[in-house]
């Protein structure tokens, strides 16, 4: 493992000096900025217990007139006061978000789809290269494009799929900066955060960047492998951190290892706190369960980290948030999009000349890609599915995520067969694939179906040769699509797949339009079947809808 802590002062100092002109020096460095609930304590405490604003992510997001230990220090100065008016207070002190979000209209008039979507790329961008002093919003370099609604800054696994889209739209230099922006993270922060917020620090999201790598270079060539090789090693560090310290059956941050020495990664969070952006959502939930608070938070936080959050997978009992166990699970889709990290870096060391450590990846792919048919395979459910290290066994719950392995080319023929069985059989839905059989509220749970598990269960069985199931599934997402676009005028985040022309629902906050994804998602799926494509041009509004807006 030579090399690592070298490639990671490198990529710092690197993108540091090349990359950043403008950028505000005081915003980035070792000294991470602490969240808002930190730096506000009390404060923050009560004006997200007090519920001031109906969502729990608008206090976070909005910008300080002076500084926290200042607005703090009149805080408990004034608060116990006769009359004292909390909302009162945060308005004096506090004004609008930055940047205040996309403005996403609906379409207008008989507006084609496809060129809706075309429109809303420039609403959907952001350029950020200075912030205002005190916000939580993290600079960044490049413009970018956001996801939308109150989605307002860069997200990491959304960014792949928005990618997508943009390379079919012919905005490959956008997309090129949005991958500067990430290794411009991986510099700064030796980590892709969740999202550019202070309170997002703490944690990562799934390992997409070795894919966005892929994806520049289908255009750019193989030399991208090397330009990025430095964050690439640096992303890799970051998950694998600890991994010559943690003992047989023990777990460290990101890494399990398993009794007979098996190496493999889980997702997790530095912090044991509620999320800011979800405060009183997460202080209610610990109250409801009888395990210490902090232990709930740290897993509440990690399942943050999977993007799947939340969903029946990570709890005990299926369907009661408080019971919620990530940190106790070994995901397939996780270690799929590991296993495709490491093979990146054999490619890039491989094109860099380095022989040694190209077959040192190459070895720790293939370790990994057997772990996972080994321990994440449940032959009785014929799906991949997360792997209960402390128990000793597989969850048997059947998603979505069971595809990862098909996207990233990590099953057998057979598993992928029994796999398409099972998606036929039980995950193929009127509108698309179902994130999961169980409907428990939550947001990544049924009825929902999300455009980014839509491409790797299409992508992911037309590897395998099942090019019919694969079909059939974008056939039915993208007419789900069109459906809502006709009906509402505008493109959301999730959808009930349940029917057709559902939206989507549950979890912690109103369904949101845009949609970044979405939007990435059902241009990609148009470049590869020429009839969805054209379907979709020529959708409009209907005469209706089109009279309401």
């Amino acid at each position: 493992m030579r090399h690592r802590r070298l490639f990671g002062l490198l990529a710092a100092f690197s993108v540091w000096l090349f990359l950043v002109p403008g950028v505000q020096a005081q915003s980035v460095g070792p000294d991470y900025p602490d969240p808002p609930s930190i730096e506000y304590r009390n404060l923050y405490r009560d004006v997200e217990l007090a519920s001031v604003f109906p969502d729990s992510k608008t206090f976070p997001d909005l910008i300080p007139a002076a500084a926290p230990q200042d607005i703090l220090n009149e805080y408990n100065a004034v608060r116990t006061f006769p009359g004292f008016d909390l909302t009162a207070f945060v308005n004096q002190y506090f004004s609008g978000p930055t940047p205040p979000g996309p403005t996403i209209n609906p379409a207008s008039g008989n507006q084609h789809l496809l060129d809706y979507i075309e429109s809303l790329w420039p609403a959907l961008q952001q350029k950020t290269t200075t912030v205002p002093a005190y916000s939580t919003l993290l600079p960044l370099p490049y413009p970018y494009v956001v996801p939308g609604g109150r989605f307002r800054e860069f997200y990491y696994w959304d960014s792949y799929f928005t990618m997508l889209g943009l390379e079919q739209d012919g905005q490959h230099a956008l997309a090129v900066d949005m991958l500067k922006d990430f290794a411009f993270e991986i510099g700064v922060y030796h980590h892709i955060p969740n999202g550019n917020r202070s309170y997002y620090l703490s944690r990562s999201q799934p390992p997409f960047f070795a894919l966005m790598v892929d994806l520049i270079a289908q255009q750019d060539g193989d030399g991208t492998y090397v330009s990025y090789l430095a964050e690439l090693q640096a992303e890799y560090d970051y998950w694998m951190q600890g991994e010559n310290e943690v003992l047989p059956g023990r777990a460290d941050r990101h890494l399990v290892r398993l009794l007979d020495g098996t190496l493999l990664n889980r997702y997790w969070d530095e912090r044991r706190a509620p999320r800011d952006e979800s405060y009183k959502e997460d202080v209610k939930t610990a109250s409801q369960s009888s395990r210490p608070a902090p232990e709930v938070w740290r897993n509440l936080r990690a399942a943050a980290e999977s993007g799947w959050d939340f969903s029946s997978r990570w709890l005990a009992d299926g369907t009661t948030l408080s019971t919620i166990r990530t940190i106790d699970l070994l995901p397939p889709d996780l270690n799929s999009l590991l296993a495709h990290l490491e093979q990146t870096l054999a490619k890039a060391y491989h094109l860099n000349g380095d022989a040694a450590l190209s077959a040192e990846y190459e070895q720790r792919a293939q370790a990994r890609i057997d772990a996972i048919r080994r321990v994440m395979w449940d032959g009785e459910t014929g799906v991949f599915t997360d792997y209960d290290w402390r128990e000793g066994r597989t969850t048997q719950t059947v998603t979505a995520a069971t595809l990862y392995p098909l996207f990233l080319n990590v099953a057998t023929a057979e598993q992928a067969q029994m796999i398409a069985n099972v998606v036929m059989s039980k995950l193929l839905q009127p509108g698309g694939l179902a994130t999961s059989l169980v409907n428990s509220g939550q947001q990544w749970d049924a009825p929902n179906g999300w455009a980014p598990l839509q491409w790797i269960g299409v992508m992911g069985l037309r590897n395998y040769g099942l090019a019919a199931l694969a079909e059939e599934i974008a056939t039915r997402w993208v007419a789900q699509n069109i459906a809502v676009y006709r009906q509402e005028a505008k493109l959301v985040e999730k959808y009930d797949v349940s029917e057709t022309g559902g939206m989507g629902g549950g979890g912690e906050y109103a369904t949101q339009i845009g949609f970044g994804w979405t939007n990435g998602v059902l241009l990609a799926l148009g470049s590869l079947y020429p009839s969805l494509k054209a379907a979709a041009e020529a959708a409009t509004p209907n005469a209706q809808t089109a009279m309401a807006q």
